[in-house]
């Protein structure tokens, strides 16, 4: 059940991917920009005990946070890349029907279609 043209989607996707590995890169950098200051700054390494280790603690799980969310996208992304390379782009990876033009245009990495998607909430 091929639908249409992949091209744009497969386009959209890699660059989509080329931006989720510059975020990856730069939440890195910015997670080791506080591990450091949490070990080499005022805050010294007993965040416990120090008026700013709270504040460390929270942006070393935000940005772990922002860094597993990338992932998963990229993930996603991959793995849509793929379904297009294999021809299945737009069959939903749960029920097998077709996910939609719209749902597609809109999120170029959705494997599945929007009624799995609403069963999954």
């Amino acid at each position: 059940m091929h639908m249409g043209d992949t091209g744009p989607a497969k386009s959209r996707l890699n660059t989509d991917r080329a931006l989720a590995l510059q975020r990856l890169a730069d939440l890195q950098r910015d997670f080791d920009a506080v591990v450091a200051s949490a070990v080499g700054g005022s805050a010294g390494s007993d965040d416990e005990h120090d008026p700013e280790g709270a504040t460390l603690a929270f942006e070393r799980q935000h940005i772990a946070a922002l860094v597993t969310q990338t992932r998963e996208h990229l993930a996603a992304v991959d793995a849509a890349l793929r379904k297009i390379d294999s021809g299945v782009y737009e069959i939903c990876d749960i029920c097998g029907g077709p996910i939609g033009a719209e749902r597609l245009a809109a999120r170029p990495a959705s494997l599945i279609c929007i009624d799995c998607a609403a069963k999954r909430r």
